[in-house]
């Protein structure tokens, strides 16, 4: 999936419309691979600066990208393409803004929004809905059936659903699993979010929903009818948080091998989850992508190809390795943020006071992609590459991953999923000759990925060509390059073993 904000202009200073988007962002996503596109802030919002999150008019495409009707060309064109299309939607709070908004519709002060402090998001500066009134439920779920059948999305991801599920707003902590089902959880909430659920399957049987759910309230991702809330997929929120502490606080060879297989596995299973590594969360100001965090103010000087950078080859080599690792252990979908996929070095700020309501950082700067002397397109490529394989394989429809050795010695980390065998190496300065690892089945495997390759900006230290066979016990001799990671199959068959064991 590929998360996009339609508003994020180029180099030209100004928001992309609804129709620049289609005819010159969706074909950079279908290029890329990805079969379903998130859009952001399309909902109306008076002030550009809330990243779309303070919604105004619930039942508007904000005017600010072109009309209505352009809207719907770009998702027809995002169709003809192959690519299902998503709304960001925002039930759990609206804008304060009595001109245009909800507040005070009818003169009352409490039409749609809980009373008193309780309906004043803490952190938000927003109003939150009152899920138990007849109104605003039917309010919600009619503007859920409108954009599915007026403009034809094919699904949402819900905006802010800890907030909506807990009167503390998530300022709680969730260490047993009465936090999920004690006097802190909004039942009121829970009965709208299994109506949407429902309504959205009925309306368009098969419909993506997506919640945005840190809390890790059990049963959001199983169907009503068993008592769950109803949503396809949740966001693995915990993934992107663990990338960035660990950036942040630990040196490499402080990294633990154990820690990061337990965050990027650790969720329940049966409950479809997206896993990502950076998204707008990371993207926004005051914040830094996972590239600009590993390459800082060198990616201004040093990223053209003919020059050398310890830092810059540091930083590619980590960027594909982490994205690889968190795409083949972290869920069931994949999510990127637009301009991610080539590293793209800056944060995005819209304009508001604090900027001099400029739209200088409001952009992707596609050039710095298209540019064939700069190693952004090296980014890209792994990218495309990365995803392909991935949808080739159907890993993302396969059980979880299975560890096959977690190496805290040597840095080494392999597991096997979908019939592919995954190992990384993500020592700086260690090569290992004849590394010996047990895998699914004998027989003649062959290197399918690696991040090592010339064409994915590595240094293409290794000879893919060669085919490597297990011993009589299984085991396969793999030679390790440091900061690498390969990805093999096994010739001759389709898909691997699903279970621990080997199948001779």
């Amino acid at each position: 999936m590929y998360e996009a904000h339609v508003g994020m202009g180029g180099e030209e200073g100004r928001v992309h419309t609804y129709r620049e988007f289609a005819d010159e962002v969706l074909p950079r996503i279908a290029r890329l691979g990805y079969n379903t596109v998130q859009l952001m802030a399309i909902q109306e919002h008076p002030y550009y600066g809330s990243f779309g999150y303070h919604v105004s008019s619930f039942f508007a495409p904000s005017s600010r990208f072109g009309e209505p009707e352009d809207l719907k060309y770009l998702i027809d064109q995002a169709h003809g393409l192959g690519i299902a299309v998503l709304l960001d939607v925002v039930h759990s709070h609206a804008v304060k803004n009595e001109a245009e908004g909800l507040n005070n519709f009818d003169g009352s002060g409490g039409m749609y929004f809980l009373p008193g402090e309780r309906g004043r998001h803490p952190d938000w500066d927003s109003y939150c809905f009152d899920y138990g009134r007849d109104e605003v439920i039917e309010f919600l779920l009619s503007n859920v059936r409108w954009w599915l059948e007026e403009f034809r999305f094919d699904g949402f991801r819900f905006d802010g659903v800890t907030s909506m599920l807990y009167f503390h707003r998530g300022h709680e902590p969730f260490g047993d699993l009465g936090a999920y089902f004690g006097s802190s959880v909004d039942l009121d909430a829970v009965a709208y979010l299994q109506l949407a659920a429902t309504l959205i399957q009925r309306v368009k049987p098969g419909a993506i929903a997506i919640a945005e759910d840190m809390s890790g309230m059990p049963g959001l991702c199983r169907p009503v009818d068993e008592g769950g809330i109803g949503f396809s997929h949740r966001l693995a929120m915990g993934i992107p948080d663990y990338w960035i502490k660990l950036l942040k606080e630990k040196k490499d060879e402080e990294w633990s091998m154990g820690d990061m297989w337990h965050t990027l596995t650790n969720r329940r299973y049966g409950e479809p989850h997206v896993a990502y590594c950076e998204s707008h969360d990371q993207a926004l100001v005051g914040d830094k992508t996972l590239a600009f965090r590993l390459m800082d103010a060198e990616m201004y000087w040093k990223m053209a190809v003919d020059q050398q950078s310890l830092i810059i080859d540091r930083g590619m080599a980590l960027h594909k390795m982490i994205r690889l690792v968190t795409l083949a252990t972290g869920g069931e979908g994949w999510l990127n943020f637009m301009g991610n996929e080539f590293g793209h070095p800056e944060w995005i700020d819209f304009p508001r006071e604090g900027n001099g309501w400029s739209y200088e950082y409001c952009r992707r700067q596609w050039s710095l992609v298209d540019n064939p002397s700069l190693r952004f397109k090296f980014l890209n490529a792994f990218d495309q590459a990365m995803v392909r394989l991935a949808q080739e394989a159907r890993l993302l429809n396969n059980p979880p991953p299975f560890p096959l050795n977690i190496d805290e010695t040597n840095h080494v980390m392999a597991f096997h999923r979908g019939g592919l065998l995954f190992v990384f190496n993500w020592s700086g300065d260690r090569a290992i000759m004849d590394y010996m690892l047990p895998v699914p089945q004998k027989g003649e495997w062959r290197v399918v990925l690696d991040t090592d390759n010339a064409r994915f900006g590595g240094f293409g230290r290794q000879d893919v060509s060669m085919p490597h066979f297990t011993d009589g016990d299984g085991n396969l001799s793999l030679y390790l390059l440091p900061r690498t990671a390969l990805v093999l199959k096994r010739v001759g068959s389709a898909v691997m073993a699903r279970h621990p064991g080997r199948e001779d």
